[in-house]
């Protein structure tokens, strides 16, 4: 991808490509809804999850809102109800549509939604084939911001998906051609040690990245031990015979009243059968992988098993100064598993630290020092979440791997636990 943010216009060159990953993104969100019945596409099944069909209506809002309305002359929206129903919480745009009520949605129709998306293509086809000039550069900006966006709910699509077909008792598959990995031998957790001072963690600048990355700054960071893996299932499977979730002194107050009222006893997804566990997966219910990354675990549940491990949470900073100078690889969405999968044996650093598993971190999503908003309406993408929330790091199975980098953000209520989250161990030398 060119370096838009340093282009004063951009090229017809750049354009093209702009418009031909436009194009790959936009039919990589479809691809992932291909495998869903008529009937999956309306289910809200919970308020946090959305029906898969309001989410590839609200990533083309996104295109009609902030690139169509403003910069293509003589755009007629396919309908102006749509700015209502699928404009998600930007309060300067208009009146967004209630969240936990997207499941009463029964029009537009599955049909309804995918013409819509077809009526947005075309028209940034349009915009993006003769754009204005003295908008090409802020175009070609907004058009990136809104592919990135659109990966973000490429992901949140397979989240809600998993949690809407696991309320059902018949336990439906999402796709029953998913590759699995071979069996792997238990890896032993080792520890690597990073020596503490002054680093600079935080996006530099150029390429793309989202505005709470940013800027670059200075930290202090004590000297550190990072685990050389996520922790497995089987590892938590043993906090959970000993005892783990009746021993109120591991849990944080709010964690330990929220597992007494939800009767909280194992991560979500997992089921007993017998005296083994099983867990629901996108590929359906299948016997629990021992030596996969625990997932689907809440900041609660994170924090209290690192208290059980003699252990705590890494900070984001912490994490960060750990995996800058590691590869960019992993268990991406691109791998085709959609399922964390155990760690392979001889990594010389930390294994896994991209994909499989959203790292939980014990950092609250706040504002880096400098951090600026966006202008207008899209200064509401992150800021205004930057209040009781946790940051996790290092991408998922679900994770478009073009879409993740060691800078990158991500950040849940400490409650949440449908997204493809877990955890890794530090502790101080």
């Amino acid at each position: 991808m060119p370096n838009l943010a340093r282009i004063h216009e951009p090229s017809l060159a750049d354009l093209e490509r702009l418009l031909s990953r436009f194009r790959q993104v936009r039919a990589a969100s479809e691809r992932l809804c291909e495998p869903l019945e008529t009937e999956d596409y309306g289910i809200q099944s919970m308020p946090d999850v959305s029906p898969p069909k309001w989410h590839l209506a609200h990533v083309s809002w996104f295109f009609e809102a902030f690139l169509l309305q403003p910069y293509l002359r003589g755009y007629r929206p396919l309908d102006t109800r749509y700015d209502h129903l699928f404009n998600s919480y930007y309060q300067t745009h208009g009146t967004p549509f209630p969240r936990a009520q997207r499941g009463l949605l029964s029009r537009p129709t599955v049909a309804e939604v995918y013409s819509y998306r077809a009526h947005v293509d075309l028209a940034m086809e349009t915009l993006l084939q003769r754009p204005p000039v003295e908008h090409a550069t802020e175009i070609a900006r907004r058009v990136e911001l809104g592919l990135h966006h659109e990966q973000q709910h490429q992901e949140l699509l397979l989240m809600d998906i998993k949690h809407i077909l696991a309320q059902n008792p018949l336990h439906p598959v999402y796709r029953a051609d998913l590759r699995q990995a071979p069996a792997q031998a238990a890896t032993p957790l080792r520890w690597h040690r990073y020596p503490g001072g002054m680093r600079h963690v935080g996006h530099s600048g150029g390429e793309f990245a989202f505005d709470c990355e940013q800027p670059r700054h200075r930290v202090f960071v004590d000297d550190f031990q990072l685990a050389s893996r996520p922790v497995s299932n089987a590892e938590y499977r043993d906090f959970i015979a000993d005892g783990g979730y009746r021993n109120s002194a591991l849990w944080l107050a709010d964690g330990w009243s929220l597992i007494q009222q939800l009767g909280w006893q194992a991560p979500l997804y997992w089921q007993r059968d017998g005296a083994e566990w099983q867990e629901f997966t996108l590929g359906g219910l299948r016997e629990l992988d021992p030596q996969a990354p625990v997932c689907h675990l809440s900041h609660f549940e994170a924090d209290a098993f690192a208290a059980w491990a003699g252990a705590r949470l890494p900070t984001e900073q912490e994490w960060e100064v750990a995996a800058q100078d590691e590869p960019l690889w992993g268990n991406f969405v691109e791998a085709d598993h959609l399922q964390p999968m155990a760690a392979e044996t001889g990594s010389e650093g930390p294994a896994q630290l991209f994909g499989d598993v959203w790292e939980w971190t014990g950092s609250a999503y706040r504002p880096y020092p400098g951090f600026k908003t966006l202008d207008g309406s899209l200064g509401e993408y992150n800021g205004k979440f930057m209040s009781g929330q946790m940051v996790l790091r290092g991408g998922c199975c679900a994770t478009p791997e073009e879409h993740i980098r060691s800078t990158y953000r991500n950040f849940f209520y400490p409650s949440m636990r449908w997204q493809f989250a877990g955890v890794r161990l530090a502790k101080e030398l």
